[in-house]
């Protein structure tokens, strides 16, 4: 019972962190209806620039600069690309998105290379035992971290003019345009919330118990791709449930892998992908995606 009960907060540990990228998946596609490929390579910039100040001017400020890094990246890419493109079709944005994902992922992996760069956290190694439970501090500290980003941004999503502006702009561009709102400010503040939040998710995919920021760590944001999905990929609060999925999911199955040898090695990897199957299977829309409806 006591595996069961690590490994269940240690999945919601992680899903919280995977609900951070579907968020950034979720917010660039109510804003823009385009899914961002390119997402992976502003969690590993926000990253990169964290690990490589961290031991300059401490980790504080070092992450404070990653996360705005990141925003400036995803900003950058959304001006100077995705605008010039705008009016195309959605799987050709798309596309795009591939195209800057492979150049960004490039060069920070060439400025990389084989090294595997520590952010420099101030939890290290630290563990807390309660009642035969051991759960690191790293993960104690993405649950709260996540959990309070996602409030706040819910609340801004619900109560503020941006959050307002952000919600027309997905309900009908056209009317949103022709009542005031700016498209492109819209789209530009929604790939960079995307961008911050990649970078907090680097941070908490490469503390302890993993060993640091490594070229492979972009491939986070794959896993968090089916929490986006299966959840509904215009729905906040679907990002939010299928990160927290997926996450679980991933940690019981890897945890158990040996009572599951029969289904074949790396399951904890393949899982959340057969659960996205699954719930697509049922709900083609996802958790909590809206349904299109058309007139015939």
């Amino acid at each position: 019972m006591t595996t069961f009960i690590e490994l269940l907060l240690g999945g919601l540990s992680i899903g919280s962190v995977y609900a951070l990228i579907a968020l950034g998946f979720v917010v660039i596609f109510k804003a823009t209806e385009v899914v961002n490929f390119a997402h992976a390579s502003l969690l590993l910039a926000g990253g990169y620039v964290t690990a490589v100040l961290h031991d300059d001017i401490g980790f504080w400020p070092a992450l404070g600069v990653g996360i705005a890094g990141a925003a400036v990246v995803g900003s950058a890419v959304e001006f100077f690309v995705m605008r010039r493109y705008r009016g195309s079709d959605q799987s050709v944005l798309a596309i795009v998105t591939i195209g800057v994902d492979i150049l960004l992922t490039t060069e920070l992996v060439r400025r990389m290379g084989t090294d595997v760069m520590s952010l420099g956290d101030p939890w290290g190694d630290d563990v807390v035992t309660v009642g035969g439970v051991t759960l690191a501090e790293t993960r104690i500290a993405a649950f709260l971290v996540a959990g309070l980003l996602i409030t706040v941004f819910l609340l801004a999503f619900r109560f503020t003019s941006w959050g307002v502006s952000m919600r027309a702009a997905a309900e009908n561009p056209q009317t949103a345009a022709l009542m005031g709102i700016r498209l492109g400010r819209v789209s530009l503040s929604a790939w960079a919330v995307a961008g911050a939040l990649a970078a907090v998710a680097a941070l908490f995919l490469t503390v302890f118990p993993t060993p640091g920021l490594e070229r492979a760590t972009s491939l986070a944001a794959l896993k968090a791709f089916p929490a986006a999905i299966l959840g509904g990929l215009d729905s906040t609060t679907g990002a939010l449930v299928g990160g927290l999925v997926v996450g679980v999911t991933e940690s019981l199955a890897t945890g158990y892998q040996s009572d599951l040898s029969f289904l074949g090695r790396g399951i904890g990897d393949l899982a959340p992908y057969l659960v996205m199957v699954v719930v697509l299977l049922v709900r083609p829309a996802g958790l909590f995606g809206t349904k299109e409806l058309s007139r015939v």
